[in-house]
């Protein structure tokens, strides 16, 4: 991306006579290590802007305001430096290392902190893992909610040094990747977290973007038409909410003496642009002001509230991740998935499409937490198997290192006299039955009705059979919106829900 564009990206930056950071760039900061590592901010138009850290600087002129200067070769540093702007005033920036910055981003599971949250179940032994968590090489900038009509340039928010204190409002996803990244790698890393609760994956993705995917246009038309709509259906309901509210209050007395459920109180119509469905207003508000940040890469748990859209879901992730990538100028930017939890509300084809979609694109890696949910409550309290699992496919996929870091996956199913025999890949030195009984097989035969199954470790392969199957054709594993699932490999690591009639899908 040349200097113009990015000077666009920045269009709505407020202008100033002197130099000004955005808060990205401040007190205890994270830059990512590397070459051409991006800082910018605003200035007089024409001032000469000289940005310095570690020895290292790079200069460059005001334009129509605004600033950005990409630093040369930075290196990795785990003692806090000072960042110095020059123009024609000085900006010091404290404390700043230089290591590995990701952006943790999603929804609700991403979003959602160590510490205590109303309507949500505590994070497993969170007082515990607080209390230990020490850690002045992790710091974490969590971005301000706001989900304006177009995009801003500047994202609110300040850096955190880990500590018992301050960790608590880390995510704890986060959290527990980055903790397993630095005590692997032992490197700073700094954990820039953009996420909001409810999110779907077209809120973060732009406006152009989105129309320029025809299946995905209609979003866009809906989303205008909405807002469009909103402040004459507004006006509409402050017009007769005196004769609402009556009639309300003589049906909800009707209702009491009848015995019967009471009547939910007229509400205003939502605004659009506040509801945590509305497209672009993510992107707008949170992602752009990010551009062009220095990441590593991405970690992503979001998919709920798509949950119910899985086939959308193949076109609209990489439509995401394209115009991240795009914007970013890194077609190779990582993205790290989470596959949504064990939940009733769930559907096994999204964990399906996700699994896809990470054999495909390449850059995108995927964990399983199919051991890890809760039937009950789509916010499973044990995020730190979550964190780790990410850890270890940043270590092995971005990283390079050798380790393990994926359960067993279905390899195929051959059906001898029978049984189903399934084989995988990713054995990481066998496979095990967690607690010591398999669960989560089914099978079916030609008729397609499955049936719950026993399965059994036979060396590399896992033999399954069920009463009233005599010709089996098919064999799944986890696929229930809620599975109870066993398999694992030694290293600990679950193995991904599959069905064999349609593998691949």
């Amino acid at each position: 991306m040349s200097f113009k564009p990015l000077l666009a990206l920045m269009a709505v930056l407020p202008l100033h006579a002197e130099v000004v950071l955005p808060p990205l760039f401040s007190d205890h900061a994270v830059l990512q290590a590397g070459d051409g590592t991006p800082v910018w901010g605003t200035a007089r138009d024409g001032e000469h802007v000289t940005v310095t850290i570690g020895g290292v600087s790079a200069s460059t002129v005001a334009a129509d305001g605004r600033w950005l200067v990409r630093l040369p070769a930075l290196k990795v540093s785990d003692t806090g430096q000072d960042l110095v702007v020059r123009g024609d005033n000085t900006v010091t920036v404290r404390d700043v290392l230089v290591g590995e910055v990701w952006l943790c981003s999603g929804q609700s599971n991403m979003e959602r902190e160590l510490g205590p949250r109303d309507g949500q179940p505590l994070i497993t032994e969170w007082e515990k893992e607080a209390a230990a968590a020490q850690a002045p090489s992790i710091r974490f900038f969590t971005v301000k909610r706001t989900s304006p009509a177009i995009p801003i340039a500047v994202a609110e928010g300040t850096w955190q040094v880990v500590t018992p204190a301050t960790v608590a409002k880390c995510s704890a996803v986060g959290w527990f990747f980055a903790r397993a990244l630095h005590e692997a790698r032992r490197e700073p890393v700094g954990l820039v977290v953009n996420a909001w609760g409810g999110s779907t994956a077209e809120g973060w993705t732009s406006r152009e973007a989105l129309s320029a995917v025809p299946s995905l246009m209609d979003i866009v038309t809906k989303a205008d038409l909405q807002i469009a709509n909103y402040p004459g259906a507004l006006a509409k309901f402050k017009a007769e909410e005196a004769t609402l509210m009556a009639q309300w209050t003589k049906d909800v007395a009707a209702a009491k003496a009848a015995g019967k459920k009471e009547p939910g109180k007229p509400r205003p119509p939502s605004d659009p642009l506040g509801g945590y469905l509305a497209p672009m207003t993510r992107f707008n508000g949170m992602l752009h002001p990010l551009l062009p940040l220095g990441l590593r890469g991405v970690i992503w748990y979001q998919g709920e509230s798509n949950v119910s859209r899985h086939e959308q879901y193949r076109t609209l992730l990489p439509t995401m991740l394209d115009d991240w990538r795009t914007r970013w100028q890194r077609p190779d930017l990582p993205l790290l998935m989470v596959e949504l939890a064990p939940y009733k509300g769930s559907k096994p084809d999204f964990r399906e499409v996700q699994q896809r979609l990470a054999r495909e694109i390449p850059g995108v890696g995927l964990v399983t937490t199919v051991d890890v949910g809760d039937s009950n409550d789509i916010h499973p309290p044990n995020k730190r198997p979550v964190g780790e699992r990410l850890a270890l496919l940043a270590r092995k996929q971005v990283y390079g290192e050798d380790v393990v870091a994926s359960g067993p996956r279905f390899a195929n199913a051959t059906f001898p006299a029978g049984k189903a025999v399934v084989t995988f890949t990713d054995l990481a030195g066998g496979l095990v039955a967690s607690g010591g009984v398999l669960k989560g097989f089914t099978l079916a035969g030609a008729d397609g009705k499955f049936m719950d199954a026993t399965a059994t470790i036979v060396g590399e392969t896992v033999e399954v059979t069920a009463p009233g199957v005599a010709a089996p054709t098919a064999v799944r594993y986890a696929w229930a919106p809620a599975p109870v699932a066993t398999l694992t490999s030694k290293a600990g690591l679950p193995a991904f829900p599959f069905r064999s009639d349609q593998p691949g899908l």
